[in-house]
């Protein structure tokens, strides 16, 4: 069982830069993928980025690719995304989840545990 509280979440401007973090409850976070998932108001839950379970594999949407950075710190058992040069499209309710051994997922419904999530809302 992992429990994920996300944090870091607030309004900001265009242009400006953010970071999430992801805090995982338990021993196994180290071997979970870490997914980055965001919904707007009225709009599908798309993906952002993921990070593997052995950090090695990043992926991101390319909306945000040049933009957005996934990191993990075991130590710590937290997941970050960093982001910068942040674009009022950016707003939405950012939520990670995790899966056992993955490599770095898009796809929501291979992540089995999943944080409530944190405001996000970037103005011009």
């Amino acid at each position: 069982q992992v429990r994920l509280v996300e944090s870091g979440g607030g309004s900001v401007q265009a242009g400006d830069s953010l970071r999430l973090s992801c805090a995982a409850s338990g021993r196994t976070f180290e071997t979970h993928a870490v997914g980055w998932f965001r919904q707007a108001p009225g709009k599908d839950r798309e993906f952002v980025a993921a990070i593997g379970w052995t950090g090695g594999n990043k992926v991101y949407a390319d909306s945000v690719k040049g933009r957005f950075t996934v990191s993990r710190d075991n130590a710590k058992n937290t997941a970050y995304l960093q982001m910068n040069t942040m674009k009022r499209e950016d707003t939405a309710v950012y939520s990670c989840a995790a899966e056992p051994y993955g490599v770095g997922s898009a796809y929501s419904h291979q992540y089995v545990y999943w944080g409530q999530g944190t405001q996000v809302t970037v103005s011009s």
